[in-house]
């Protein structure tokens, strides 16, 4: 009986170690595929009041800051304008994002915005048609490609965007690195009131940078958000996960997940 008892006993253990460390290799392991870490992000975009409430109190602030530099007519003689970045800051593009989450699949937008199937984030709309009606030019800067433009004007002229053209939508030509330039051409012709995005780089002063130098240029430009800067929540994509990578997207999913934790600032006990 004895021998039975140390028998079984043995195996027991031997079986708490081998679950302890399949339980570990868990905890640790990547998930099935890349995607499904955005699964928090994606949910909190769509199912939160505090996502939606984000949006509408941004482009509130951006009305009241309209209103108060169109009073002060300092125009420098040039007509005002509002530019303002499209994906994640006009049109919401996380049914895309949910889609290459319960499948797996790398997201393409090639794929996704020729469909011009975009919904608008709360309050861009009523933003955009307010500032209008207030004789205020609108620019769309988007690093969409331009051989998307046909497709992006068509989604933006159906949820009620106004000046939605050839002039007014200004996408990423070839070899372009950054936004600035077409900011700039803006800038010729007009006095750029306020500027709206999603990610740092819809702003001057924040290509390229490290993780440190993008959280010490914020603060660098800290007097400028909520008064010429508004920034929209976006948890799913962004130069901010670019930074992990040193901007090298050609990385292996299990090298960006490595990265991604050690980017990571855990409590130490």
């Amino acid at each position: 009986m004895k021998k039975y008892l140390s028998f079984f006993m043995m195996i027991s253990f031997f079986f708490s170690l081998y679950s302890i460390n399949v339980m570990a290799q868990n905890l640790t392991k990547p998930p099935s595929h890349l995607q499904e870490q955005n699964t928090m992000s994606v949910l909190w975009f769509q199912s939160s009041g505090e996502a939606k409430a984000l949006y509408y109190q941004g482009y509130s602030i951006g009305k009241m800051r309209l209103n108060e530099l169109l009073k002060k007519k300092q125009m420098k003689g040039l007509k005002p304008a509002v530019v303002l970045d499209i994906d994640e800051t006009i049109l919401d593009n996380s049914p895309y994002q949910a889609w290459s989450v319960v499948t797996g699949k790398d997201y393409n937008w090639d794929e996704w915005f020729p469909l011009a199937q975009t919904k608008a984030l709360p309050g861009a709309v009523e933003f955009l048609q307010y500032a209008y009606a207030k004789g205020v030019d609108l620019y769309y800067i988007s690093n969409r490609k331009e051989n998307q433009k046909e497709a992006t004007i068509k989604n933006l002229q159906l949820v009620g965007a106004p000046q939605a053209d050839e002039n007014h939508v200004l996408l990423r030509q070839p070899g372009e690195k950054s936004k600035e330039v077409r900011r700039q051409q803006v800038a010729k012709t007009h006095d750029i009131l306020l500027l709206f995005g999603d990610n740092l780089s819809d702003f001057s002063g924040f290509d390229q940078l490290s993780v440190t130098d993008r959280i010490q240029a914020v603060d660098n430009h800290r007097e400028e958000f909520g008064k010429k800067l508004i920034v929209f929540p976006n948890p799913m994509y962004g130069d901010w996960e670019g930074a992990i990578y040193n901007y090298d997207y050609n990385k292996s999913n299990e090298e960006k997940a490595k990265q991604r934790k050690e980017n990571l600032k855990p409590y130490q006990p």
